[in-house]
């Protein structure tokens, strides 16, 4: 399937989705704390989508071939868990670290991001880890311009996780977004940075890398969803929808509380 390169007008309608999506993690923030479940959360996510925001939550149903339609309207993945948590009624506790992500639909349109949560003082492992997840999302998205190879986004986010001591997930990636919850390109994080297609103005598409303390290797639960490190140590995931501008990128699901891009990294308009 070829990518599909959004129209001026396009990126205007799709604007609405991707500011509501990094609305819900500023709003939920203040209730990720001990003791809260992660099935609160979810219900609590999707009042404010449905109610406030007045957009519909992407997850909600969604089943891609081979799965069972997701049951929530989140995913909530807890300490050794990489992605699609299933919200459940276990309890936070003190030093868990959470991923929140969101997807929503408004107007026909989706915004996808996700951002991790400390459950009160985490440990400086898992403090870390969480930082240089954040670090990993930012140099990929500095890698976006037109003209660049896709692959460079891969190679910057792997390059300094293994630096760091730390592995990538493979077989989860980033993808093109619009219209449709998943479109090209898959945006793998990891590679050599002379492969894929070159980006052109237009392209949007989410990075998300998934980044594990130990080996890179996963398994997933019995729920269909849920995927775990097969170690079971800790992974970080940090998520953002981008677009390819004139001259660099665009990130469209930066809000308000969102974690600003680290100082020593350079990103282009």
């Amino acid at each position: 399937m070829a990518i599909s390169l959004k129209s001026f007008a396009d990126i205007e309608s799709m604007r609405p989705a991707c500011r509501l999506a990094g609305e819900v993690l500023d709003y939920i923030g203040p209730f990720v704390k001990p003791g809260v479940t992660t099935e609160e959360l979810d219900k609590l996510c999707h009042r404010y989508m449905v109610e406030v925001q007045n957009c519909i939550p992407a997850p909600l149903n969604y089943a891609p071939p081979g799965y069972r339609p997701y049951p929530k309207s989140i995913c909530t993945s807890v300490n050794h868990q990489v992605c699609h948590g299933v919200p459940n009624e276990r309890p936070l506790k003190k030093g868990d670290i959470v991923n929140l992500d969101i997807t929503t639909i408004k107007d026909g349109w989706h915004g996808d991001t996700s951002r991790m949560f400390i459950v009160g003082e985490a440990s400086i492992l898992a403090a870390r880890l969480c930082a240089i997840t954040h670090e990993c999302l930012w140099l990929g998205i500095s890698q976006v311009r037109p003209g660049a190879k896709l692959g460079q986004i891969g190679a910057a986010i792997q390059r300094h996780a293994e630096a760091s001591g730390y592995s990538v997930v493979r077989e989860f990636c980033g993808h093109g977004i619009g219209r449709n919850f998943h479109e090209e390109p898959q945006v793998v994080h990891y590679g050599k940075g002379t492969e894929g297609p070159t980006l052109e103005p237009g392209m949007v598409f989410t990075i998300e890398p998934m980044i594990n303390a130990g080996k890179a290797a996963i398994s997933e639960l019995a729920d269909g969803w849920t995927i775990v490190t097969k170690d079971r140590s800790l992974s970080a995931q940090w998520e953002h929808t981008v677009r390819v501008t004139e001259t660099g990128v665009e990130v469209l699901t930066l809000s308000a509380g969102a974690p600003a891009c680290p100082p020593h990294i350079q990103i282009t308009p």
